[in-house]
């Protein structure tokens, strides 16, 4: 038998693309995917078992994700059906259904590969529930978007997730092994040219394979620049409205957090070249000093107003600058989420404690009925202490003293932190 990757013949009358015409046949041959179908991988235990389950193939484009459900199906002795989502609504469904159960009735199943499953809104995807729960149909759903953000809890729970990786180098190197294969020949690049192609595909074997297309037409040997010439550099996968938008700038506050100014850049440039609004940017990083920087560097929100002013100022691509010396200012800024934690501590007590009144003496008495309750009555005007400070007790009575704020000793906290413990010192003398 001829090795299983080896492209099928190609029909004279009907010309079909390298990428097709390479498509993987067997597990064996689904490059990058090893934690899925290679020797202990989930899905290859599950088809040595006999018995395949419902589920939802979550990872990028090109990745294999219809490929793996076309080999999966072979596999089975079910009826194999494809749809894609994009392209079908409830009368669809319904018929595919119906087919099926007709099919479940005569002793065959049927498996559903569903492309693209994400773009079905709710109640078509509430459609899946009782076929797949009874049986009826065992579903393969195909989706580049985050299952726990576009899929109904109720489909989640009866399907197994299986997140597909981008290829790396490794992976896309044997497709374009497999294209020079078929061809009968090399790829006419140089080393350099060739590490630029894998970086161009970006993580994506269909793209990589129809620009080797390309590359076996030519006759002479490319350099990185002759083919950045002859093939469209691909867009950076990202979405500002999917997935990658979470994950990138989740990434870039973790890279700031953890006080990596050149991670934190990087980041910040993947964003921006994936077409980020940079406003979005700014907003965020503004939330970042509030949130990580706090008071260890109280100047780290003026920088990032100056950055956000800047740009508005001067618009892309000059005032991209002024973001990024911010972000550099805050992935070099002592840390601190004191502030932060106090807040979120405080919000929690005052839920907790519902309408207690402030203690009387700190209360204003405009009116005389007000004085005669003793509103006002005892407070002590702190500028006219020796130290501008009274200690007094500025809680609800029937609330006990609670402590929210705790400094950190680093930046500037270490000095607000002397300041508030001479103070709980003094308080205590008071209170004695």
């Amino acid at each position: 038998m001829a090795d299983l990757f080896i492209a099928e013949k190609q029909e004279a009358q009907t010309p079909r693309p390298l990428a097709d015409r390479l498509r993987p046949r067997s597990l064996e041959d689904i490059a990058g995917q090893d934690h899925l179908v290679g020797t202990g991988g989930t899905i290859r235990r599950m088809v040595d078992n006999g018995h395949l389950s419902s589920m939802l193939l979550w990872g990028p484009p090109g990745c294999g994700k219809t490929t793996l459900a076309r080999i999966l199906a072979d596999h089975t002795d079910m009826q194999f059906v494809q749809i894609s989502a994009i392209f079908s609504g409830v009368a669809d469904l319904k018929k595919v259904f119906e087919a099926a159960r007709l099919r479940r009735g005569n002793g065959k199943g049927t498996l559903l590969f569903v492309d693209e499953i994400h773009r079905f809104n709710k109640s078509q995807q509430d459609a899946f529930l009782p076929v797949v729960e009874d049986g009826t149909i065992t579903l393969i759903g195909a989706t580049t978007e985050n299952p726990s953000f576009e899929l109904n809890a109720a489909l989640l729970s009866r399907c197994q997730v299986f997140v597909l990786k981008r290829l790396d180098d490794e992976a896309l190197e044997i497709l374009l092994g497999r294209a020079e294969k078929e061809a009968g020949k090399e790829l006419p690049l140089d080393d350099d040219a060739r590490r630029s192609l894998k970086a161009m595909a970006d993580g994506d074997g269909r793209y990589a394979l129809t620009m080797a297309e390309q590359i076996l037409a030519q006759n002479e040997v490319l350099d990185t620049q002759g083919l950045t010439k002859l093939v469209n550099r691909r867009a950076p996968l990202y979405d500002k409205n999917d997935d990658a938008h979470y994950n990138l700038i989740s990434a870039l506050h973790k890279s700031v957090r953890g006080s990596d100014a050149d991670a934190a850049l990087y980041w910040f440039a993947r964003m921006l070249a994936g077409g980020e609004d940079p406003r979005f940017i700014a907003r965020r990083i503004t939330r970042m000093a509030a949130e990580d920087i706090g008071l260890a560097e109280p100047q780290a929100m003026s920088m990032c107003l100056t950055a956000w002013e800047t740009y508005e100022r001067l618009g892309s691509p000059e005032g991209e600058l002024a973001l990024a010396q911010a972000l550099v200012y805050l992935a070099t800024a002592p840390k601190s989420n004191a502030v932060y934690a106090a807040y979120k501590a405080a919000s929690i007590a005052a839920k907790e404690t519902g309408s207690l009144t402030p203690p009387k003496h700190i209360l204003n008495a405009p009116t005389k009925l007000m004085k005669n309750e003793g509103y006002g009555a005892g407070y002590e005007y702190d500028h006219d202490s020796a130290e501008g400070f009274s200690g007094q007790d500025y809680f609800p009575d029937d609330m006990d003293r609670r402590s929210f704020y705790n400094p950190p000793e680093r930046g500037f906290e270490r000095e607000i932190k002397k300041r508030l413990d001479y103070w709980a010192s003094r308080r205590k003398e008071k209170q004695a």
